[in-house]
């Protein structure tokens, strides 16, 4: 086999432990992710997982919350063009609607303690362009990097509150009328 088709396959197995993991902890939440347990539900033995991430759970969910950061980044891009006029309202539902149909994912991309950095020249690159949206999203002036901040700060607090049942949802369209008024661009 060359070495190609072996890049390949290693990158699809990566790619498949990747989903497993995200499919467990939607199904079961994050305390069931176990190298154990993925290893009994993908039938890899847990040498080839360590093969793939040598640092084990953590490496693998850093995976997850990359992978879950590029497509909040895809679904932002998506409802919120850098052509669009106004871009916020997009923002702020794609935003929403992911942390609500991703709450595993969400969850780990929001509290789980991995490697990755935020705000510093270390940043992955699918951060600083979702946080670029965000700060697209808020228009410029010399503030937009704070705004870009509350904005996301304030969609966190709804995500996280809205996954505990801590929100009525009847309210979400008030809401979202909420933060279009709190942080309407500004020029």
């Amino acid at each position: 086999m060359s070495g190609r088709m072996q890049g390949q396959e290693f990158e699809q197995r990566e790619n498949r432990i990747v989903a497993a993991v995200r499919s467990i902890a939607e199904e079961e939440g994050w305390s069931a992710v176990t190298v154990r347990r993925l290893a009994d539900v993908i039938g890899f033995s847990q040498p080839v997982l360590y093969k793939h991430f040598p640092r084990g759970r953590d490496e693998m969910v850093e995976r997850v919350v990359l992978d879950g950061f590029s497509r909040l980044l895809g679904d932002l891009e998506a409802a919120s063009p850098a052509s669009s006029e106004d871009p916020l309202p997009g923002t702020v539902t794609a935003y929403l609607r992911f942390a609500r149909r991703n709450p595993a994912v969400y969850e780990a991309m929001s509290t789980a303690l991995t490697g990755i950095v935020f705000a510093t020249e270390e940043t992955p690159q699918v951060l600083r362009d979702g946080f670029e949206v965000m700060r697209r999203s808020v228009g410029d002036g010399p503030d937009a990097t704070v705004r870009a901040e509350l904005l996301w700060a304030t969609l966190h607090g709804i995500s996280e509150l809205a996954r505990h049942g801590r929100l009525d949802p009847h309210l979400e369209d008030a809401r979202l009328e909420g933060i279009l008024g709190l942080f309407g661009s500004r020029s």
